[in-house]
């Protein structure tokens, strides 16, 4: 789990823009994480994604289920329509947990936040984060993989994924997307993560957290203000199958 950042009067409009951006990195920091976490090992009593998707998938399978690939699941053509059928599913489910307001409220207490995430939005983060990575899971691609995370995060952005990877300069949404994120060397690929995790904070902060980081960082204003329920689920969804299609 991601440690705790001390983000005290977070919410107050810093004069000095070096300091937002300050805030704005180790807010977007801490956010990276909480992906990464939930993508691994989940969060409370919500299961992380693939220990999620196997779940679903034996179930949908039954006797034919083998145990013995979890974790490094390869897709046979055989099981082609089971784990479409397992993804549906899981959209679904996610897609009710996030228009539930009981439920993502309720994960707020299950992790330390700074203020400037509300325990609404941080619910939605952690079933966005979730579904996202069993898309790339059973689909056959290594959850722990760092261009696989740094799609994850992408993807985890919804309707605004596209626009960060324009902004970022990289052709994502198909296979070719992701063959360019392995030329990259290391130093980008974390480069790449810093900025995602500022439209993350934008995405998922507060409303004066993400004025505070637009006002800080320009190029980032038309990220804010995303709506983050159901809908966002949705996009983000449709988001995964595009940029982790079956190989």
């Amino acid at each position: 789990m991601a440690e705790p950042i001390d983000v005290a009067e977070q919410d107050d409009v810093p004069d000095d823009e070096a300091e937002a951006v300050s805030r704005a990195e180790k807010l977007g920091q801490h956010l990276t994480r909480l992906v990464g976490s939930v993508v691994d090992n989940g969060v409370g009593p919500i299961t992380g994604s693939v220990a999620w998707a196997e779940d679903r998938l034996a179930r949908v399978q039954g006797d034919r289920y083998d145990p013995s690939q979890a974790g490094c699941r390869k897709p046979l053509d055989a099981d082609r329509d089971d784990v479409e059928k397992v993804i549906a599913r899981l959209i679904k489910e996610s897609v009710a947990a996030a228009g539930g307001n009981g439920f993502v409220t309720g994960l707020g207490g299950l992790i330390t936040l700074p203020v400037t995430v509300p325990a609404n939005l941080a619910g939605a983060l952690i079933v966005n984060a979730r579904l996202a990575g069993s898309i790339a899971y059973l689909r056959g691609y290594p959850v722990d993989d760092p261009q696989t995370r740094t799609v994850l995060l992408l993807v985890v952005l919804g309707s605004s994924a596209q626009q960060a990877a324009r902004t970022l300069g990289i052709k994502i949404g198909h296979k070719a997307g992701e063959q360019a994120l392995k030329k990259l060397p290391a130093a980008m690929l974390r480069e790449i993560n810093k900025k995602v995790g500022f439209m993350l904070v934008a995405k998922y902060g507060t409303k004066r957290a993400a004025v505070t980081l637009a006002k800080a960082i320009p190029l980032l204003g038309g990220v804010a203000g995303g709506t983050i329920d159901a809908t966002m689920t949705a996009a983000v969804a449709k988001a995964a199958k595009s940029m982790f299609p079956n190989a």
